[in-house]
């Protein structure tokens, strides 16, 4: 009789620690900067979904990504760690089997687990899942509402819902408004023509068709009954694919939107607490109650939601490695200062989404030819180029005018060089030897035998580099 009571009293405690377990959806979308929503100041933005879900829950103002780049962003979410930290630190590499995948912790505590969407991680990442799939429609967004309806009904879940939406080429369908060309905001570095404008239309489509599917997802969460018991996070991977934007290391790549509701425990409010994009898998796993692999470098912001006055970390740290061109450039933000420290000064600092094979970077690069630019133009044609860029971003929220010559700010620029090399030291961070090339010409043209060459870390053998580098002052 006592074995049966004893057997019973556990089988109640752990159903009522499982109905106690949250719900998950982290929502990636594919290229969106961070004000291209309307709850982050855009005025032609239409996306009343994000827009409510804003005022329900948290927004954060200081979201970063540890890179902009697809895949390796998406690897460092998923692992909870530096780009050079994972083995896959440049575009189109893919996750090693050694490295963590924080999806995987939460099956072991009991947690159904599903992908749908882009992946862009490799094969290695799936066993973090209980179901993947590539998606469907033009935004591979639309069998996540069946996906959520059909879940097992005795599990909470996690789902990591990954559009292609806004990522080049527009595709676009009855789920999102169309813009004009006239009504669309062109930032002061673009140029501000025709043709830009209607690629910008078109992409600001493919950012409000992820408002409509935030807002079918809450809609079932609603229906059935479960809106209260799931955390649902929105947030990107890079920034929008123009010209010094998508792979650079001012805020219109980095930085990205962050939106966080979970009705009757998030208050509504706005936060300007510093976190990073591999902060994600820590805090998920301390609210879901599943152990944290000792591998993940991120800290959890878990206290930012029941206070968006905590602080968790005075640092943010990011990369630009290896996209279609070379590159090795490293960021840090500390309180409103910025610093980006390029290791190849003497190089043009391009993208391939700023070259002249798509319509606003064509744009750009025939205006440049035609000396018809403005300085805050230029950016992408400067060979060289400063190897150190110092900013205030309460001031300069476009990063247009370096401070770094300036003397009065000699003592923050040397705080944050010293920062940057300690985080180099501690995280194994390396300029390689013989670093990945330019695979082709802003042209098009491809160079014929071209691969990855060495990735930054490897020299010191980063993947097995656990240390989180500095955090707190």
């Amino acid at each position: 009789m006592r074995a049966l009571i004893v057997i019973s009293l556990f089988v109640l405690v752990t159903f009522t620690q499982a109905a106690k377990q949250p719900n998950f959806i982290l929502f990636i979308t594919d290229d969106i900067s961070w004000d291209d929503l309307g709850c982050y100041g855009s005025k032609v933005a239409k996306t009343p979904h994000l827009d409510q879900m804003a005022k329900e829950g948290m927004l954060f103002h200081g979201a970063y990504l540890s890179i902009s780049s697809c895949s390796p962003s998406r690897c460092s979410i998923i692992s909870g760690r530096y780009p050079h930290n994972t083995g896959a630190a440049e575009l189109h590499t893919q996750l090693p089997a050694d490295q963590p995948v924080f999806p995987e912790a939460l099956q072991a505590a009991g947690y159904y687990t599903a992908l749908s969407g882009k992946h862009h991680m490799g094969k290695a990442v799936n066993r973090g899942f209980n179901k993947v799939s590539g998606g469907k429609g033009p935004s591979k967004s639309a069998d996540w509402v069946p996906m959520l309806r059909e879940r097992p009904k005795d599990k909470p879940f996690f789902f990591w819902f990954a559009s292609s939406d806004a990522h080049r080429g527009w595709k676009l369908n009855d789920k999102a408004p169309q813009y004009k060309p006239e009504d669309v905001e062109v930032p002061p570095y673009l140029y501000d023509g025709p043709v830009t404008r209607k690629d910008l239309a078109e992409y600001m489509h493919e950012v409000s068709r992820t408002d409509y599917y935030v807002g079918q997802l809450r809609k079932e969460l609603k229906k059935q009954g479960i809106e209260k018991d799931t955390y649902i996070i929105y947030m990107t991977d890079n920034g929008r694919p123009f010209p010094r934007c998508k792979t650079r290391l001012y805020d219109s790549g980095i930085r990205t939107p962050f939106l966080i509701a979970r009705p009757g425990t998030i208050a509504p409010s706005e936060t300007h607490s510093l976190i990073s994009s591999i902060d994600i898998s820590a805090t998920i796993l301390e609210l879901a109650g599943a152990k944290k692999d000792k591998r993940i470098q991120g800290v959890s912001f878990a206290p930012i939601l029941e206070n968006p006055k905590v602080t968790v970390r005075d640092y943010v740290f990011a990369e630009h490695n290896w996209h279609v061109y070379q590159a090795h450039e490293r960021m840090v933000r500390w309180k409103n200062w910025v610093l980006i420290r390029n290791a190849f000064p003497e190089r043009q600092n391009l993208c391939m989404e700023g070259d002249p094979s798509h319509p606003a970077g064509a744009e750009l690069w025939k205006m440049h030819a035609a000396g018809k630019l403005n300085k805050d133009q230029l950016d992408i044609f400067l060979k060289p180029r400063p190897a150190l860029e110092l900013f205030d971003v309460s001031k300069d929220p476009h990063q247009l005018r370096s401070l770094a010559d300036y003397r009065q700010h000699a003592a923050v620029l040397t705080k944050l060089v010293g920062l940057l090399d300690r985080w180099a030291d501690e995280t194994g961070d390396t300029v390689p030897k013989n670093p990945t090339p330019d695979r082709q010409t802003p042209q098009g043209k491809r160079f014929k035998g071209w691969k990855h060459a060495t990735q930054p870390g490897t020299e010191r053998g980063a993947t097995k580099i656990n240390h989180p580098g500095p955090v707190r002052d």
